[in-house]
């Protein structure tokens, strides 16, 4: 169950940590991604193309064509991902959807979630890929 993040962006950062771990620059269908990853392929796709628009993955047409990283796993967070998918207004506006929530006007869980708003912030942009390589192996061995 999702708490922060859509379902697309939870796809997009599971498919992300997926090609990090791999080869560099090695092309992987939305097909192969797809059957690592258990979700539809058409879904693969669509979310592959909004990380491409991004410049955080690159695609290549044609019969061997693909995605692949376009970026090192040493420069990409994941704050990167979620970003270009769902946009950081999460961590911006307020959880309960108030207009006008702030400190001076503040929501029934205003003080609480901006401490974990901003714990979330802080732990998705201080890692790089690089930095989950490990743990990003063992989890999708284990899927």
């Amino acid at each position: 169950m999702t708490v922060i993040f859509s379902k697309t962006c939870e796809l997009g950062l599971q498919a992300v940590l997926f090609l990090s771990i791999k080869k560099e620059k090695r092309i992987f269908t939305a097909g192969e991604v797809s059957k690592e990853l258990k979700v539809p392929k058409e879904y693969v796709s669509k979310v592959m193309q909004i990380l491409t628009e991004s410049g955080i993955i690159g695609s290549k047409k044609g019969k061997n064509g693909g995605f692949y990283l376009a970026k090192s796993p040493s420069s990409i967070k994941l704050i990167d991902i979620v970003e270009a998918i769902d946009g950081l207004e999460i961590f911006n506006n307020c959880v309960l959807g108030f207009p006008g929530c702030s400190n001076e006007n503040p929501c029934p869980v205003h003080e609480k979630w901006g401490k974990l708003r901003d714990d979330a912030y802080k732990m998705l942009s201080n890692e790089t890929l690089e930095q989950l390589k490990e743990k990003t192996l063992h989890k999708l061995v284990n899927l």
